[in-house]
């Protein structure tokens, strides 16, 4: 009897001329069979699964959320719920178009075994688009938190979630809002938390050094030139970065904004001969009226890069979550990511976090910093935040620690 023997390089002889076939047959624009049809696509290996859903956040509002999960089993699964940060924000957590923090984040964690619901913010549809300016303008943090809890009240109800392994994890404010949610929850006991570049001091102090004490510190440690507290109105007018701080063209806002005391600048001026602007005199008092300006308004004005009044307003009496963590259950691990070039949360804010948990004798809790990495956690200077795809050693630290702390088997 004839016996054959398939051999390493046979194998790899057959798949190669398989390929080879396809090749041709591409190149020639001839049609394949339908067997052939079918090998061809079933290259790709569905890993996740994905269900739409529509979250219902009360008062009629509704927005639109998605699950995924593992391909292969029935569950239960751990379940994550993923809470955005500031501003408009998508389920993706759009950040730019090769930066979507949420997608990556719900991928890496479901094709490795847990559930992970992510939702669009209310008033805003795929790609931060503001799809109801009423909706999103007359939010409050109050309308943020209970749609969180509305999201994780959904997430518990799906059939392949264990809602005794729930975990939640919350970018910048999103950081803020679940922890809040972790405490003393009524619904359902949280056995984790992972706070990404969490807002840990009071929100309206953090918008003060974002809007005011953050362009005086470039301004004073860049467009400085002499040490003197002044700097160049032409120069810093032909930065972008800089203008990007002041809210747009950092000579007209200079112009016309300068406060009273401040001999005021003639625009024909500017173009033949230089001025230059007294840093705490007269740039400051131009940056402290330009946030009260966005507090006094009624009009949410999302291209002007400022919070909306009617939500900047309702922050303005909440406690920092660095006075309420002690109000987390010890039974609650705690996971703390930052990066140290973070211009939007600062990383001394988690060192406190971190000196805080320490005291409160909380038995469960992990700071892990980044070098080189911004607010998004992607390569940023010290004065940026760029966005890009989250590198595969964070999310390999997050999974890790999650494995650890949710019983995934």
């Amino acid at each position: 009897m004839f016996k054959f023997e398939s051999s390493p390089f046979m194998v790899f002889g057959l798949f190669f001329g398989i390929f080879l076939f396809l090749l041709i047959c591409s190149s020639l624009n001839l049609t394949l069979s339908p067997f052939s049809q079918t090998f061809a696509q079933s290259a790709e290996v569905q890993v996740v699964k994905y269900r739409n859903l529509t979250l219902d956040l009360g008062d009629g509002v509704t927005t639109n959320a998605q699950l995924s999960y593992p391909a292969i089993g029935k569950g239960p699964f751990p379940g994550v719920l993923l809470v955005p940060g500031s501003g408009p924000a998508d389920m993706n957590y759009t950040a730019s178009n090769n930066a979507k923090l949420f997608w990556q984040i719900s991928q890496y964690l479901s094709e490795r075994g847990l559930v992970v619901l992510k939702y669009d913010k209310r008033g805003i549809g795929e790609n931060l688009t503001v799809i109801d300016n009423n909706v999103w303008g007359n939010m409050t943090y109050d309308d943020l938190k209970q749609d969180a809890q509305n999201a994780l009240n959904v997430l518990i109800q799906q059939p392949e979630v264990d809602a005794k392994k729930i975990s939640l994890i919350g970018h910048s404010e999103g950081g803020e809002i679940v922890t809040r949610i972790a405490t003393g929850n009524p619904i359902v006991k949280i056995d984790n938390m992972v706070l990404m570049a969490p807002r840990i001091e009071n929100p309206a102090d953090q918008v003060y050094y974002g809007l005011v004490e953050f362009p005086l510190k470039y301004a004073k440690q860049v467009l400085d030139k002499n040490h003197n507290g002044s700097f160049s109105l032409q120069q810093a007018s032909q930065d972008q970065l800089f203008q990007s701080m002041v809210g747009g063209n950092a000579t007209l806002n200079l112009i016309t904004a300068i406060p009273n005391g401040t001999k005021p600048l003639k625009p024909e001026h500017i173009s033949n001969k230089d001025a230059y602007i007294d840093i705490n005199t007269g740039l400051k008092p131009v940056l402290e009226k330009r946030l009260e300006k966005a507090l006094e308004g009624s009009k949410c004005d999302v291209p002007s890069g400022l919070p909306c009044p009617v939500y900047f307003r309702s922050l303005l009496d909440l406690q920092p979550t660095l006075s309420i963590i002690g109000n987390v259950s010890n039974s609650t691990g705690i996971l703390i990511l930052h990066g140290q070039n973070d211009s939007g949360s600062r990383v001394q804010q988690a060192f406190l976090l971190q000196q805080r948990l320490t005291e409160l004798n909380h038995p469960d809790h992990t700071l892990i910093t980044y070098p080189d990495l911004g607010h998004l956690f992607y390569p940023s200077t010290r004065w940026t935040t760029e966005s890009g795809p989250i590198p595969e050693y964070v999310l390999a630290d997050l999974y890790s620690w999650l494995e650890s702390h949710s019983g995934i088997k």
